[in-house]
């Protein structure tokens, strides 16, 4: 234990990525380490989010290839929902269990309930109080509830992910990434999807072109977009629901998913008497070093003021960068790197780095787009769609990337090294990859 006098060196409120990843290690050095944890060990990103979320949407991207293929494979295929949520079930459940029993064979305590600070080093937990030199606010984010009359009756992602039976009619508000993609899976297993949007666009963080095509891709496949739909209400009558939007208009569905976006985690934990700062909507101020308005406290992963994209990660990395510091490995200023996102729809989008609209706002940029829809490798599965964007510097550099494909979460992946480790031509030249793949189709354009 590095400091006697309390009775934990770094105590992290929440146990997902953005307190586990560092603080194994942090443990391993012989750090004194907790976890309080009020809701399921692992996090958002295994029990609701990333996982979950990949579980689900597996079956879907296989039917929709499937029916590419028709004339290839035969057969009908249909999804089961009933047994695409049992199989989730069957690879998630265990995730939580391992995790703990992994903390706990490390030597690290998990402690289940709800932390409060009474003071800077304090947690009050169940009726008891804890110590500890340093804390790591690292709660994540929690489903955001649209404001109108009757929002109680709408449900929210982690419903969703627990849905048995799937409606014959949904309501989905929001057009964000979680949006989008519950929408997908929703529509494949057969339900009469509707998107009701707040504005004319969705997934405002990326290329509104690609967006566009992926829009047009969803309404073939029978989803509706209510464009500045102007909600107004929801309301029950036995066991359908009536939304109410615009001027007065009506639709009546047999359940409403509310994916209007996510909040962060700072309530009703004693945030303001200890004088820890934060924003409603952006979360917990930090500095450069991840470091509160108290000079013992951190935050850590969704729940940070970063501006950095919330995403698992870039928890993870926050959550490395912390055990640096608080290891005495280093003294200098967090320094993110490009971070990968996509959005896992039918087909997927991705991006990381400098993007498509702020190169072409720039001279110090150079735009490269391609349109690789008719290409060999991409032809195997007969994909509809595969169009991408290389940003390069002035020293041709790649600086950015995005691409609308079925294998664009494949196809971001494999050049994140050429971005963060600003790989020169020849450099490129010299990283050969697997032929055929999507490795290679991706690097060939660099």
């Amino acid at each position: 234990m590095k400091n006697p006098n309390f009775d934990y060196d770094v105590i992290y409120i929440g146990s997902g990525h953005a307190a586990f990843d560092g603080a194994k290690t942090l443990c391993k050095q012989g750090f004194k380490i907790a976890f309080v944890e009020a809701i399921a060990v692992g996090g958002t990103c295994p029990n609701w989010g990333c996982n979950a979320k990949i579980s689900l949407d597996g079956p879907v991207t296989l039917a929709k290839t499937q029916r590419r293929m028709k004339d290839i494979v035969e057969g009908d295929t249909k999804l089961n929902w009933k047994e695409n949520i049992k199989h989730k079930r069957e690879g998630i459940l265990p995730i939580k269990v391992d995790r703990e029993a992994t903390m706990k064979s490390l030597g690290m305590d998990v402690i289940h309930g709800f932390a409060k600070f009474t003071d800077a080093h304090t947690l009050e937990i169940n009726g008891e109080h804890v110590t500890s030199d340093k804390i790591v606010i690292a709660t994540g984010l929690t489903p955001h509830k649209v404001e109108i009359e009757g929002t109680e009756l709408s449900h929210d992602s982690r419903d969703f992910m627990e849905l048995e039976d799937m409606p014959k009619r949904m309501a989905v508000v929001g057009t964000g990434y979680i949006a989008m993609e519950f929408a997908t899976m929703a529509n494949e297993a057969g339900a009469d999807v509707t998107m009701f949007m707040h504005g004319d666009k969705a997934l405002r963080p990326f290329y509104q072109p690609y967006v566009k095509i992926l829009m047009d891709e969803m309404k073939a496949s029978g989803i509706k977009f209510v464009e500045n739909s102007g909600l107004r209400s929801f309301s029950q009558d036995g066991d359908e629901y009536t939304v109410t939007y615009a001027d007065n208009q009506q639709l009546t569905v047999d359940y409403i998913l509310d994916a209007s976006g996510r909040v962060p985690m700072v309530h009703n934990m004693g945030l303001e008497e200890v004088g820890v700062k934060y924003d409603d909507k952006k979360g917990v101020l930090v500095n450069e070093y991840l470091q509160t308005s108290v000079e013992n406290i951190y935050a850590s992963g969704d729940v940070a003021a970063t501006g950095q994209p919330n995403l698992t990660p870039t928890a993870t990395f926050e959550s490395q960068y912390l055990k640096h510091l608080f290891a005495g490995e280093t003294d200098q200023p967090i320094d993110f790197p490009a971070i990968p996102s996509v959005v896992f729809t039918s087909p997927r989008i991705s991006q990381m780095g400098v993007t498509v609209d702020e190169a072409n706002a720039s001279d110090e940029y150079t735009v490269e787009e391609h349109d690789a829809t008719n290409t060999w490798f991409r032809q195997i599965t007969k994909e509809p769609v595969v169009k991408n964007a290389y940003i390069f510097d002035k020293e041709h550099r790649l600086v950015g990337f995005t691409e609308i494909s079925d294998q664009a979460d494949n196809a971001v992946d494999m050049i994140v090294p050429a971005v963060n480790m600003k790989m020169t031509p020849l450099e490129i030249e010299r990283n050969v990859h697997l032929f055929p793949s999507i490795g290679h189709d991706t690097w060939k354009n660099i």
